[in-house]
C-alpha cells in the first residue's frame, strides 16, 4: 500500500475535527492550572503555612543531606539517637532561635513576593522596578536559607560521630550497619564495634 493512500484518510480525518478538538490534541492544560488564585501566584496555601510557623521550607537540604542534622529533627529522634539531658537543652535553644528567625526571615520574603505579585497584578513593571523586586525576594529567601542552614551548622559540635551517624539511619540516608554483617568480618566483633544490640 502506497505511503500516501495510508497518510491521506489521516490528514481527511484531523481536517473534520472541529478545531476546539485539534487544539484539545495539540495541547495539554499548563501543570500551573488552578494555581492563578492564589494569594501569592509563587507559593502554595501550604507555602504560606510552613512559612509563618517557621518550618523548614526544605531549605537546608545542602546540609541535612550531606551528614549535617537539623535542631528539629534532632529532637523528634533524641530518644533513638541518644540525646543528653544537656544535649537537648542545647539543640532546643537552637531551634527556638531558628524558629524565631525563620519566623521573621520567612515574613519578609512573603512580603517580597507579594510586592512581586502585584506588580504583575497591578500592572506590568519596568525593567528596573522588576529587577529591584526580584533582588528583594531573593535577598529575602538567601536570609530565610541562611537561618536554617546555620541553625544545623551550630548542632554538629553538640553530637557525637555515632548520634551523627544513627540519625543518618533513622532519617533513611544510610544503611543501618546491624541489618546485616558483611562478608568476611565476625559478626560478633562487628555489632559489637558497630554499637548493635
Amino acid at each position: 500500500m502506497p505511503v500516501i493512500s495510508r497518510i491521506l484518510p489521516l490528514v481527511l480525518l484531523s481536517a473534520a475535527l472541529p478545531a476546539s478538538a485539534q487544539h484539545a490534541v495539540d495541547h495539554a492544560p499548563s501543570p500551573y492550572a488552578g494555581e492563578q488564585t492564589r494569594e501569592i501566584a509563587s507559593l502554595s496555601d501550604e507555602d504560606l503555612a510552613e512559612l509563618a510557623r517557621g518550618g523548614g521550607w526544605g531549605l537546608a537540604r545542602s546540609a541535612e543531606l550531606n551528614g549535617v542534622p537539623g535542631p528539629a529533627h534532632l529532637l523528634e529522634l533524641a530518644h533513638e539517637i541518644g540525646l543528653d539531658a544537656e544535649q537537648q537543652a542545647a539543640i532546643e535553644a537552637i531551634r527556638d532561635e531558628m524558629r524565631a528567625g525563620a519566623i521573621t526571615a520567612g515574613e519578609r520574603f512573603v512580603e517580597a513576593e507579594r510586592a512581586l505579585d502585584a506588580a504583575f497584578t497591578d500592572g506590568f513593571p519596568d525593567a528596573a522596578t522588576l529587577a529591584g523586586l526580584v533582588a528583594e525576594a531573593g535577598e529575602a529567601r538567601a536570609s530565610l536559607r541562611l537561618v536554617h542552614l546555620s541553625a544545623h551548622l551550630r548542632t554538629m559540635p553538640l553530637l557525637t560521630q555515632d548520634q551523627i551517624a544513627r540519625y543518618a539511619v533513622l532519617r533513611g540516608y544510610a544503611d543501618d550497619p546491624c541489618d546485616s554483617v558483611p562478608e568476611g568480618h565476625d559478626a560478633t566483633m562487628w555489632r559489637r564495634h558497630n554499637g548493635c544490640s
